[in-house]
């Protein structure tokens, strides 16, 4: 009997089944011409799921667009796993102040499970009214010791992990500051596995954490070797996770959505006018959001832009597991998933030497995205800019997103 096996570079091979040693030679050697994350298996796993997949809007049967977001996010958010319902935390005040032309408060709230979540919201001092509002959404980094400090500023004793951190990634800017300073309310918490929602040391038998312990929280060198930790960690939590009926992304999702709940319950907040932005784990998080919840009206998804066939064949290894939402490829490619908030606006910013994903991906997600908003007839809603050097939300970048976000929460 004979077979047809398609290669990875478009080749393909025909022989025979079961026709010997020979022939399960030359089989491998045609799978096995492009390297992938499977090796041999790549070929065939890139296959499994259909393009466009099977809840896709650029499907032709889809001809209504309410219709088919309906169906499309109610499988997302059943893919997601998340926790139980439950209703909008009781954010408390710890402290406030003014600086630098900002309004300035410390907030924390408690969800059923965990450690106390830790937030800063951000507004201009002299701001009347009800504001636009962005939920700003910390970036991952590979530093599981912080979380909204990495791209808020809040006093003049800034951590040098962070500014170290905020002069690589972001220009030197306290992203989440700059665009409050632009006229809307910002909130920012940490999210799960992150700074006031990490894991303790503590809590983890003395094996798990190879016998550390935190004596001095913010000395920089016990700060990396615990995201060093946190970093070997990832797999546990996402199997244990796995083993309660959940997913990572389930989890954050819906405590982003809590947060969320936290910011468009303020009465300086206009709840019909509703952002997210955020770079890398924190684009990750927009995507998945915007996804989620309509209340987002516009979203910028920085740096976290490409394909399920992109992390399948190039690049899981360069990811975290928060990526990762097991079935949902078969009914939804990774960009479409923000997509599922059509026609509402979209902005995606891209690095054209970002080493996270590969740039023919990164451009196959822009011409999903682009086929999705032609088809909800909203081409002007969505946008994606491709910008030079490697994995980052620079200044550059963020004055194209500040401009996004005036243009389609003020108006």
């Amino acid at each position: 009997m004979a077979a047809t096996y398609h290669r990875s570079d478009g080749g393909s091979y025909t022989g025979g089944l079961g026709s010997g040693s020979q022939a399960s030679l030359q089989w491998l050697a045609a799978m096995s011409t492009t390297p992938n994350m499977v090796g041999a298996y790549g070929d065939w796993s890139s296959k499994i799921v259909s393009d466009p997949p099977r809840l896709s809007f650029r499907n032709a049967h889809y001809t209504q667009l309410d219709a088919w977001r309906t169906e499309a996010r109610s499988r997302y958010v059943a893919s997601l796993l998340q926790p139980p319902p439950a209703g909008a935390p009781a954010a408390r005040l710890v402290r406030r102040a003014d600086r630098d032309g900002l309004h300035i408060e410390h907030l924390e709230w408690q969800l059923p499970y965990g450690p106390v979540t830790q937030a800063v919201f951000l507004k201009p001092a002299n701001a009347r009214g009800k504001l636009p509002a962005i939920l700003g959404l910390h970036d991952h980094g590979g530093n599981k010791y912080f979380g909204a400090r990495k791209i808020t500023r809040t006093g003049d004793d800034q951590h040098p992990l962070m500014a170290e951190h905020q002069n690589h990634y972001y220009g030197g800017a306290a992203w989440a500051n700059e665009i409050a300073k632009r006229g809307f309310a910002v909130l920012v918490h940490d999210t799960f596995m992150f700074a006031s929602r990490r894991v303790r040391l503590a809590d983890l038998p003395g094996n798990i954490r190879n016998n550390m312990v935190e004596n001095d929280p913010e000395n920089s060198d016990e700060i990396k070797r615990f995201n060093n930790f946190a970093g070997a960690h990832e797999h546990l939590v996402a199997k244990s996770l796995f083993c309660a009926g959940l997913t990572w992304p389930g989890v954050f999702v819906w405590e982003d959505q809590r947060a969320l709940d936290v910011l468009l319950a303020r009465e300086d907040v206009d709840a019909a006018r509703a952002g997210c932005c955020g770079l890398s784990g924190g684009g990750l998080r927009t995507v998945f959001l915007t996804g989620a919840d309509a209340r987002i009206q516009c979203s910028t998804a920085a740096g976290m832009m490409t394909t399920w066939r992109d992390y399948l064949l190039n690049k899981c290894h360069t990811h975290t597991w928060m990526c990762y939402i097991p079935s949902i490829p078969r009914d939804l490619d990774y960009p479409e998933i923000i997509g599922i908030n059509a026609p509402k606006p979209v902005l995606v910013l891209n690095n054209n030497e970002d080493s996270l994903f590969t740039l023919p991906e990164m451009r196959r997600a822009d011409d999903i995205l682009k086929a999705v908003y032609a088809k909800a007839g909203a081409a002007e809603r969505y946008k994606a800019s491709f910008y030079p050097g490697p994995h980052k939300f620079d200044l550059e970048m963020q004055k194209e997103a500040w401009s996004w976000f005036e243009r389609w929460l003020k108006a």
